[in-house]
């Protein structure tokens, strides 16, 4: 009986740990996992309820973006990460595996590979974008990476670090979701929302995301309502499950065309004509889904200029960086004004041709991440490792 702790920090990472949670109670029924997470990961272990694992502690807790915000809350962080460690401890897992966030699960690495326990990186750190240093520690640290996107294959490749690739889990996701499936009139009905054509808006799922995108989102939205052509129009936040409706409501403020919609982004995406996106998982997910989309992100200026100074990629967005081209526009920082959004919207909405070019981009970046099946393959790769 193998015993997995699992430490996801954000809502990718839920959903990410969810699909490979599924994969491994699949691969081993009598699996016994413990995990830091979030009600997708807690939703998987209760269908299975084997005994002596559960989840620890709600990423929500502790999820925070950008350089000032962990050093405003360096003591939380660091008691996180007290907890978290002696919690392995105590718990003795067989192998503990990492998701993506790197800022915390690079010290728990760190703290693992000392105390002899094995450890799994999935979901690789943005290495390739910078900070490019860290690859030492996770040759140093991670018994196994496992990554999911193709340019990465020859990247780590060329810097010696051992890895398995076997498709990207967000196929898996998508594809399994039934708000995709559902029909738009069935979809409309049960997330309460009238019967008007949608242009999505996804601002994230932290606080400090949700602070800097809504008010120009709400600009744009203003903007183009008051054009005739457009006034009949829904503009609908797809608001991130772990959050409430005070963190929107505060920007939304009376606006009868403006809805907010919690835990239903793949819905919110498929049925929408267009779709603004904060960068990162969701610019991605929606390519899959195939909504046209346009790319914004804003964050603390200090945060930008040092995200500036250390990136070194010539996207942000994981559809444009598998392209290697520009499929979907970003206007990032100071090119995210309601204007520019409003402009760039409308594009989507009126010119038949670049729309269907991006649909095509679409098509090219499904195909390059592979088929379905990605989650449970890692999972069987992971036990296979343990077997080892």
């Amino acid at each position: 009986m193998a015993r997995y702790y699992i430490i996801a920090g954000e809502a990718s990472g839920d959903l990410h740990g969810s699909n490979l949670m599924r994969g491994i109670f699949q691969e081993d029924p009598s699996a016994q996992v413990r995990f830091w997470g979030g009600a997708l990961m807690d939703s998987v272990y209760r269908d299975h309820q084997v005994p002596g694992g559960g989840l620890v502690r709600d990423y929500k807790d502790g999820a925070v973006m950008g350089f000032t915000q962990i050093l405003l809350h360096w003591n939380r962080f660091a008691r996180r990460f007290k907890d978290c460690t002696a919690d392995i401890l105590s718990w003795n897992p067989d192998v503990v595996i990492l998701i993506d966030y790197p800022g915390f699960n690079f010290r728990v690495a760190e703290f693992a590979h000392k105390h002899a326990f094995k450890v799994f990186y999935y979901i690789a750190p943005k290495v390739w974008a910078s900070r490019e240093g860290r690859i030492r520690k996770l040759k140093a640290y991670v018994d196994k990476l496992f990554i999911v996107f193709p340019f990465e294959i020859p990247y780590f490749s060329a810097k010696g670090v051992d890895f398995i690739y076997k498709g990207n889990p967000l196929v898996d996701a998508v594809d399994g979701a039934s708000d995709v499936s559902m029909p738009r009139e069935e979809f409309l009905r049960s997330a309460s929302l009238p019967d008007k054509p949608v242009i999505a808006l996804l601002a994230g799922s932290r606080t400090s995301e949700i602070s800097s995108m809504m008010p120009t989102f709400m600009q744009f939205a203003d903007m183009m309502h008051s054009m005739e052509e457009y006034s009949g129009y829904q503009f609908v936040v797809a608001a991130a499950p772990a959050r409430t409706m005070a963190d929107y409501s505060k920007y939304t403020g009376e606006r009868d065309y403006v809805k907010v919609v919690f835990g239903r982004s793949y819905g919110v995406m498929k049925h929408a004509e267009a779709a603004v996106v904060n960068s990162g998982t969701a610019s991605l997910e929606c390519a899959l889904i195939g909504t046209p989309q346009v790319v914004a992100y804003k964050g603390a200026a200090v945060n930008f200029f040092i995200a500036k100074s250390i990136i070194k990629i010539k996207y942000i967005s994981l559809g444009n960086l598998i392209l290697g081209r520009t499929c979907f526009r970003e206007l990032l920082q100071y090119y995210f004004t309601p204007e520019n959004v409003l402009a760039e919207v409308r594009r989507l909405l009126e010119d038949g041709w670049y729309r269907d070019r991006m649909l095509e981009g679409y098509s090219r970046i499904r195909e390059s991440l592979g088929g379905t099946g990605a989650s449970a393959a890692v999972a069987k790769a992971m036990i296979e490792e343990l077997e080892k």
